[in-house]
């Protein structure tokens, strides 16, 4: 490890500096160069340091610097695959040249991420398909396996990465063979992590970090070891990630998949076993019956509130699991497949048989409905010591780095979370100008939030925004439903005013694909929900308007939301004060921060609840908020479109 002095890092980030010569269209921003100096002396020191940047500051490169010029071996850990390939494919190569530095770096995903030749064979052999088209998309997948080097499925152009074909040609934890495999000189998982095992800076995303720690499955435990720093970006989303790894869950897909894949281990080593296939039939069938006896989707539900055919339900699913574990002992030495297979049923029925027998205080059983699935999950109410726990042992840095971390620069919400009491803090806001960049637009006359009408007073306030914007909107909602009603009332005014701009919905395509469509018709209004509250960049004119109808508090019957609530209450703490409102904040933070992404752009930020200015918590929202002009006038919010097109 080296040390790095603040005149070597003030060299490298100035105007004329190293950074500059090689970044297009790189700028000198104090900001960067200060978090940057902190983050080498946390590296240096071993240290924990909790570090908020605002949007434009360059966080990126005010991590990756430090840590390519410290040495030794880092870990970044990010919150979605879209960002980790961004830093392997452009952020890290080019950091990496302009401080001509010999560091190597990996990518590692999740192993659903790599072709699997083991299980395509198995699928190829089978030709089960639910369609004509999943039966292309493996033949697709074949032919990209045959001339592929890293097995990448965001590679593969031909099989779309939500085809049904590609769970038959991945592997699974469940059902990978590990060193039995006979495809195991030629894995494409192995490969990635003897890749990453080399590496000086590997590239993981937050979900295969945890999965790793608690599950020792990634690769990723074999990497911690020799690990000098480790660096979470996109760092907000870690409390809810650990939540979910740091407790147990079994869901009726893992069922489905057991089937399948007992199904096709007995067809290659058990053909003359007939009551196998029957027995994978049986089993589907309890499971599908388990997801029907719960009514609705996308939906939680506390176990209290299953309803009493759910549990009948479970119960022929633990039977059947039961007798298909049974069946798949005597069938077991066989073939190393089949073997495995009975050891997952063992596991899930011991997994299944935890949930239904719980009883803990720190934990929460609940189950989530999909449209074709129900998990059961049960979580712990704190996980602050979980997680430290996981941080002890050798030492080394811990960074946690987002755009939204803080409330009002108060960082003990998320301390609090994850267990980081001692850890330092640095806040550092946007370099963008604010003040005459964007404008706070609360509308008065609103109704209360809960009222019946709501979402129609939320439709009329916004029109004369989106008229005056030209479109260039996004209409962002806390729900599903008020989404689809807000869209429904926008469509009916665009036809009666004949507002010929397009009016797109989250869900018609992909998320990747409506973004493009945004950006390409550079006129359009998109109504979205939660899953384009970040992650989300659009620059430039084609978005000048953000539209958020309520303050997005979590729904209170939340199972987790509401345990962790009474929780709290139980220990004498203000629930709503140290928990619900933080993570509202640092949810419209988000929200807020796709409005201005560069120097150039501009913008209204149009915040439709009431107790924005009605609540006395309503400060604590918008003094989270870059600092924007504030106007409660419809007028001056319109002359605001109208300067830009004077």
């Amino acid at each position: 490890m080296s040390e790095i002095s603040s005149a070597e890092i003030a060299s490298l980030f100035a105007a004329d500096g190293a950074l500059a010569g090689a970044i297009p269209g790189y700028c000198f921003r104090p900001q960067q160069v200060e978090m940057a100096e902190r983050i080498a002396a946390a590296i240096e020191a071993c240290g924990v340091l909790v570090a908020e940047a605002g949007t434009g500051t360059g966080k990126t490169l005010a991590y990756l610097a430090p840590a390519l010029l410290a040495g030794g071996k880092t870990i970044i850990s990010t919150g979605t695959k879209t960002l980790q390939d961004q830093l392997f494919q452009r952020d890290l190569p080019a950091v990496r040249d302009a401080l001509r530095v010999p560091a190597t770096i990996a990518l590692l995903k999740g192993r659903a991420n790599y072709v699997c030749h083991y299980h395509l064979a198995r699928a190829k052999e089978a030709g089960r398909f639910a369609s004509r088209e999943e039966a292309g998309h493996l033949l697709a997948i074949d032919r990209f396996a045959r001339v592929t080097t890293t097995g990448d499925k965001a590679e593969c152009v031909e099989a779309p990465e939500d085809s049904g074909a590609w769970p038959a040609a991945t592997s699974t934890r469940d059902n990978c063979l590990g060193q039995e495999c006979p495809n195991l000189k030629e894995c494409f998982v192995m490969a990635a992590r003897r890749e990453a095992q080399a590496a000086d800076v590997v590239v993981v995303n937050h979900h295969l970090f945890f999965a790793d720690v608690m599950l020792r499955d990634t690769g990723v435990a074999e990497l911690l070891p020799a690990c000098n720093t480790v660096i979470f970006d996109e760092a907000h989303q870690l409390p809810e990630t650990a939540s979910l790894f740091f407790g147990e869950s079994v869901s009726t897909a893992q069922l489905l998949e057991l089937a399948r894949d007992a199904r096709l281990e007995g067809l290659a080593g058990a053909k003359d076993c007939l009551d196998l296939p029957e027995g994978a039939r049986a089993l589907e069938k309890a499971a599908r019956d388990a997801r029907l006896a719960v009514p609705g989707e996308n939906a939680r539900f506390a176990a209290a509130q299953l309803p009493p055919a759910f549990f009948a339900a479970l119960d022929a699913v633990m039977a059947e699991l039961t007798r298909f574990g049974a069946l798949l002992e005597s069938q077991a030495g066989r073939s190393e497949g089949l073997e495995r297979c009975w050891r997952r049923a063992r596991e899930l029925a011991a997994v299944l048989e935890r949930w239904r027998a719980v009883d803990d205080a720190g934990l929460v059983r609940w189950a989530e409905v999909f449209s074709q699935a129900l998990a059961l999950n049960a979580t712990p109410l704190d996980i602050a010591d979980i997680f430290r726990k996981q941080m002890e042992g050798h030492p080394r840095a811990w960074i946690f780095t987002s755009a939204t971390l803080a409330v009002e620069s108060d960082f003990s919400h998320y301390r609090a979370e994850l267990g980081l009491t001692e850890a330092d803090t640095g806040c550092w806001g946007s370099p963008f100008d604010y003040p005459n960049q964007a404008l706070l637009y609360a509308p008065q006359a609103m109704p209360d939030p809960n009222s019946r009408d709501y979402n129609e007073a939320v439709a009329d306030a916004a029109w004369p925004l989106i008229r005056a914007s030209r479109g260039r909107a996004f209409v962002l909602c806390t729900s599903l439903r008020a989404m689809r009603r807000i869209h429904e009332l926008l469509q009916a005014r665009f036809i009666r005013e004949d507002f010929d701009h397009p009016l797109l919905l989250q869900g018609e395509g992909a998320k990747s694909e409506l973004l493009a469509r945004f950006r390409r018709l550079g006129n359009a209004v998109l109504v979205a929900s939660q899953s384009f509250w970040e992650g989300v960049d659009v620059r430039g004119e084609a978005l000048s308007l953000v539209v958020i109808d309520k303050l997005p508090f979590a729904p209170p019957d939340d199972p987790v939301l509401a345990a962790r609530i009474e929780h709290m209450k139980k220990a004498g703490r203000n629930a709503f004060m140290e928990y619900q409102l933080p993570r509202a904040v640092i949810s419209i933070k988000q929200g807020a921060g796709r409005l201005i992404r560069d120097e150039r752009d501009r913008g209204v930020l149009m915040l439709c609840d009431p107790r924005l200015i009605t609540k006395p918590y309503g400060k604590r929202v918008w003094r989270s908020l870059p600092p924007m002009r504030r106007t409660r006038e419809l007028d001056e919010a319109l002359e605001f479109f109208a300067l830009e097109t004077a």
